[in-house]
């Protein structure tokens, strides 16, 4: 605190940031005399507001009439040094300070906050015509995902699919979705590195339906949106060090660095943020190792923010597919034992940079622009299972492998949000545009053949790692480029009703294929216009129905030959894959405490690549003929139930299958639940203890799955349970928090996902973490 130019105490000795009171005082005078803009005060303490009188005159001789005017003047002095000696102005520090204590109680109560990014404005998701549904800053610590999955088990209607042997985020929305569909963002914009969930996120969301006309190409089950940790403009930080172990002696370790505060008094910010882990993988052998590093830096101005991040990651994975279902049922062998080699592992590193503009043009309109360049590199080992005989055990496998693989997105995004009236009537409008261009790139495939395996009495380490490159296989190759214009209007009619439409205009390119030399097997350039429609009526400041409908669209491509022999290339005469959802719903905010959203939605995905046998020629025709819908609804409630007691709750029913095929008609989507249900819930203890206690846990559903397009087998329904409890007391002066986590609490053995018969991914066994976080 800067002394009072009249060098006079204010009353209020204690500095800055060694009295709780003082961030209290800051907190009142910040809520009390600074409504405005938080950084309107940036290079210097303010005085407070007073009264602005006329400028004083020169003195005149004093008359014996002027006796009695002096005595209220120098009353008014006295008052006028009075009010200068008041405490001042908080710093833009204690602004920060004061505003993140006055959040943390409402963070706690697992309040969800949504960012701007996911929809592209800050409207309240009262005022939107689509779900959005939200995984909490504190859930994700009280939780402690492992990976994306983990995350959206909050979420209603989603479930995991293929994740590359447990590489790879690869969840379904309403049906749809795999790894590396383009779904996954950071902060709004797209990733194509294998795992996006790391100690530099803070929150997830998830745009459900048909996202097109925000995000262009797209699968209709919308879009996970990850949000990265900000710097912030008071000095603090964390470490922790955590301990975990699952049975038979599996055990890891690591460690997080997080430190944050201003550079200066000029809104400059910055924030780092280290992170190691070394663990043993769960079952028999393999070993997990990853290292992550992200600084960032962010100015925050009157009008103007600026943000910049970086994150560079290295990592080892266990590449594991799972075990085997054969006539319906897995191998009758323990749950830890692997099929493959103790070389099976995926290596490699990641990097994304991020940047990011948004400046304020005046009250009503503001304009954003960000760029993002992720790029990843990994090589593996990736043996494979061919076939298995379940009364002998005798496991067929190939050697198989990548070398070389390179993934990268470059996409840059500017857009400008305001409102204006039109007669009586507010529009709220959105209008801007994006481009991207991303690369999938696999150099080397490795083919080679290998000895048979008994999966009754293993006998590992007989063979190395594959080393026959597959020419034909090898180089597989997918670009995507887009540019795209988008507008977007929410138009108020009355107060309670508004209208949404929008509309945008894609221009694409997309080149797929494979084979040194290469053969190409995709070859599109196109553009489209997608539309959106929505109607919302707010029934009052908590409670509102929506509707909307929304398009998608992504192009039909394949990197691999098509028909007998090759020679069929899918180009712009091959229809893109659209898809069409018509949705309504409720969505609350009730006091600010507890919100979610009750959604019914109807999605029809057309323009699906089916082949049918052309019996006159002998060969394969293809055709974009196919068809398939998901029917469903979804409930998805987050806060506080009381004051002690807070909650994360999901149901979803999703009914997706098959329309139209000459093969598929009449199935069921590959790894959809029919039902999935979640249910966690918080106890704070308060103040009724020394510390603060929290005791939390919960459950998760998930129903039965077929596990291939055919639907010959199922993935068992499951329910897994979780616990944890944290307590955060004092070491000294420095708040330490313990917490305890328990994943899979009655060590349940379930199947989460598969890829075939052959490679079904099995759930984490039952897995015990103890962590002690020092925060200063």
């Amino acid at each position: 605190m800067r002394a009072h130019p009249d060098g006079r105490d204010s009353g209020h000795k204690t500095r800055a940031g060694k009295s709780r009171a003082r961030l209290l005082i800051g907190a009142a005078v910040l809520l009390a005399e600074c409504p405005s803009n938080m950084m309107t005060a940036q290079a210097q303490s303010a005085l407070p507001p007073v009264t602005v009188e006329a400028p004083a005159q020169r003195p005149k001789p004093a008359r014996a009439s002027d006796q009695s005017s002096r005595r209220p003047q120098a009353a008014a002095r006295q008052r006028s040094r009075t009010a200068t000696s008041a405490p001042a102005v908080p710093t833009l520090s204690e602004r920060a300070a004061a505003e993140a204590a006055a959040q943390q109680a409402a963070k706690l109560g697992y309040r969800a906050m949504p960012s701007a990014t996911t929809l592209r404005s800050g409207a309240s998701p009262l005022d939107t015509s689509q779900a959005v549904n939200i995984v909490p800053e504190q859930v994700l610590k009280d939780q402690l995902p492992r990976n994306i999955d983990d995350a959206l088990v909050n979420i209603s209607g989603i479930t995991q699919t293929n994740t590359l042997a447990g590489t790879q985020d690869a969840v379904i929305r309403r049906g749809f979705g795999d790894n590396r569909d383009g779904s996954i963002m950071r902060n709004g914009m797209p990733l194509v590195q294998g795992r996006s969930l790391n100690a530099a996120v803070e929150s997830v969301e998830v745009l459900k339906g048909p996202a097109s006309l925000l995000y262009g190409i797209m699968d209709p089950g919308g879009i996970v949106n990850t949000i990265s940790k900000r710097p912030e403009l008071y000095q603090h930080g964390s470490v922790t060090l955590l301990g975990s172990t699952y049975a038979n002696n599996r055990s890891g370790a690591d460690g997080t660095l997080d430190v944050t505060g201003p550079i200066g008094d000029q809104g400059l910010a910055y924030r780092f943020i280290g992170y190691g882990v070394s663990e043993d993988y769960w079952r028999n052998f393999g070993r997990h190792r990853e290292m992550l590093v992200a600084p960032s830096l962010a100015w925050y101005g009157k009008d103007t923010t600026v943000q910049l991040t970086y994150e560079h990651r290295e990592f080892i994975y266990p590449f594991d597919r799972g075990t085997a279902f054969i006539n319906g049922a897995p191998l009758a062998i323990p749950k830890t034992r692997r099929l493959d080699e103790p070389y099976n592992n995926m290596w490699g590193t990641s990097d994304l940079i991020q940047a990011s503009v948004e400046h304020r043009i005046n009250q009503d309109w503001k304009l954003f622009a960000g760029y993002s360049y992720n790029t990843e590199t990994f090589s593996a080992n990736q043996l494979r299972i061919t076939g298995v005989n379940a009364k002998t055990g005798v496991e067929t496998r190939s050697n198989d492998g990548t070398q070389g693989s390179l993934s990268n997105s470059s996409y840059g995004t500017s857009y400008i949000s305001g409102g204006f009236w039109l007669g009586d009537m507010r529009n709220e409008v959105l209008f801007g545009g994006d481009g991207q261009y991303r690369t999938i790139y696999r150099d080397k495939l490795i083919r080679q053949t290998a000895p048979s395996f008994n999966v009754y009495d293993p006998v590992y380490g007989l063979i190395g790692p594959g080393t026959t490159v597959s020419n034909s296989d090898s180089a597989q190759t997918d670009k995507l480029g887009q540019w795209s214009l988008f507008f977007q209007d929410t138009l108020h009619l009355t107060e309670r009703f508004a209208l949404v439409g929008g509309v945008r205009y894609m221009d694409y390119d997309q080149l797929a294929g494979r084979g040194k030399p290469f053969i190409t097997n995709t070859n599109v350039s196109a553009d489209a216009v997608l539309p959106l429609g929505g109607a919302i009526l707010k029934l009052t400041d908590q409670l509102s129905l929506y509707a909307s409908y929304t398009q998608s669209l992504k192009p039909n491509s394949t990197i691999a030959p098509l028909s007998n022999g090759g020679g069929v290339v899918l180009g712009s005469n091959i229809a893109p894959e659209e898809g069409t959802q018509y949705e309504a719903g409720l969505k609350f905010d009730l006091d600010k405490r507890l919100s979610g959203t009750l959604a019914v939605y109807d999605i029809e995905k057309q323009n699906i690549l089916v082949s049918q046998l052309n019996t006159a020629t002998g060969l394969n025709v293809y055709t974009a003929a196919g068809k398939a819908r998901s029917r469903g609804v979804e409930l998805d409630v987050t806060g506080r139930l009381s004051d002690n007691w807070s909650m994360i709750g999901s149901y979803g029913y999703t009914d997706a299958r098959v329309t139209e095929d000459p093969i598929y008609a009449g199935k069921q989507l590959q790894n959809v639940a029919m039902n999935t249900a979640s249910l966690y819930l918080v106890y704070d203890f308060g103040t009724a203890l020394p510390g603060q206690l929290r005791l939390g846990g919960g459950a998760r559903y998930v129903g039965d799955r077929p596990g291939d397009a055919l639907n010959t087998f199922v993935l068992p329904s499951y329910v897994v349970a979780d616990v944890f409890a944290t307590y955060e007391t004092k070491h000294q002066t420095l708040p330490v928090i313990y917490q305890l986590n328990v994943k899979n609490l009655f060590d349940t053995v379930y199947y989460t996902s598969a890829q075939n018969n052959l490679g079904v991914a099995i759930g984490d066994a039952r897995r015990v973490s103890l962590s002690a976080t020092v925060k200063f």
